[in-house]
């Protein structure tokens, strides 16, 4: 199946009518990645007065910035689409996922739903065959009602005491309703992929899927500009053998994806809208089968303001500034081949992220070790940063 990106599959159903910005690679005498506006009359390289996205996002007012920043036409939105993918034409320029020097951390356990997932998948010990009986079980103790409950609250202690009378307390309930929320760093900075790559699957992995979420921009203060859309791909029987394997479980080769590009909060999108998005899946197999999916923002336990404050705060910082998943409802227990299997990836699956007002990410499944190696990391962006004379301002 093609991944060919097109303004109609890939922008906000408003087009470029909001404030869209990202990144390309951008040929020339030093080819090299440029954070970059769309408009109604194309994608504009904004380098000549931002070395980088997160310097961008580090000003005053990053609105104000792009709309005051002419930057350099260096392609057509359709033109630039159609040059994303697996098979870009180096002597034009190519969409990137839209950050560079952020750190990427994630929020879990933020859904009711996906938090019993997670209690089912430590039950299980993270065998697939053994989930479905399991699910009975987590749902005749804890049942599917706990959206009421307001982490770190009264109510939410005594029930953490009465679950651990009945045995089922868990590590995953602990973060979903206990005041901490559960914070990771999903992938090392410049790691992630973008719209139109390749995400990756560990190739020992059996029990898998995507999750699709919403992504904050945040800079440095600690202030929310903006948000994409993310795949959070995720290895299921990897963390439920062992929390402990978290990190092989989120973070291998091509397994972050964010993109299509960052909106920024300007008049017509706001957190409010964020706040009530849905964000849609759709999977498609070489094999035929499709699966279908979404995630409401209205159904999170955490606000996304709260999580952006338990990130970044006196107790740690992010200089140039991060990119925040918020979490996922979805989390497929569909059999895909036979009774009992659950869903997991298959090689070739195209995965399809998307919500009206933030445009849609498109990818398609590989192995890790098969997806193009990560070689481009911060030495080499301020090599090539240098290079191109950017760094001497």
């Amino acid at each position: 199946m093609s991944l060919m990106l097109t303004p109609e599959n890939t922008l906000p159903a408003d087009g470029v009518a909001g404030t869209l910005i990202g990144r390309a690679w951008v040929p020339g005498h030093v080819a090299g990645p440029s954070p970059i506006a769309l408009r109604s009359d194309g994608v504009f390289d904004l380098s000549d007065r931002f070395a980088t996205l997160s310097d961008l996002l580090e000003t005053e007012s990053p609105l104000a910035a792009v709309r005051q920043t002419p930057g350099t036409f260096i392609a057509s939105v359709e033109a630039l689409l159609a040059n994303t993918g697996p098979d870009t034409d180096p002597s034009k320029p190519s969409l990137l996922p839209p950050l560079d020097l952020q750190v990427i951390k994630a929020a879990g356990v933020t859904f009711a739903a996906s938090m019993i997932e997670r209690v089912i998948e430590e039950q299980a010990s993270g065998d697939a065959a053994k989930a479905e009986a399991v699910r009975a079980t987590v749902h005749s103790v804890i049942g599917d009602n706990l959206r009421s409950i307001v982490p770190g609250s009264e109510q939410a202690m005594r029930l953490k005491a009465w679950l651990i009378e009945q045995g089922m307390w868990s590590q995953y309930l602990e973060v979903g309703i206990g005041p901490d929320a559960e914070i990771f760093t999903k992938a090392p900075v410049l790691s992630a992929v973008g719209s139109g790559s390749h995400i990756g699957i560990h190739p020992g992995s059996q029990w898998n899927n995507p999750e699709p979420e919403v992504v904050l921009a945040v800079n440095s203060r600690g202030q929310i500009l903006g948000a994409s859309l993310g795949n959070d791909v995720n290895l299921r029987d990897f963390e439920g053998r062992s929390a402990l394997l978290l990190s092989k479980a989120k973070d291998n080769n091509a397994s972050c994806a964010i993109g299509p590009f960052i909106r920024l909060f300007d008049e017509g999108f706001s957190l409010d809208d964020v706040r009530a998005c849905v964000v849609d899946l759709e999977v498609q197999g070489e094999d035929g089968y499709r699966l279908r999916g979404s995630s409401s923002m209205s159904q999170i336990s955490r606000d996304p303001q709260d999580l952006a404050s338990q990130t970044l705060n006196g107790n740690h910082q992010y200089p140039d500034g991060f990119l925040l998943f918020l979490g996922t409802l979805f989390a497929p227990t569909a059999d895909r081949d036979h009774a009992g299997s659950g869903f997991t990836h298959k090689l070739g699956d195209r995965v399809s992220i998307s919500s009206p007002l933030l445009g849609s990410l498109h990818n398609q499944v590989i192995h890790s070790c098969d997806a193009t190696p990560w070689t481009f990391g911060v030495g080499a962006l301020l090599r090539n940063l240098a290079s191109r004379g950017l760094l001497a301002r």
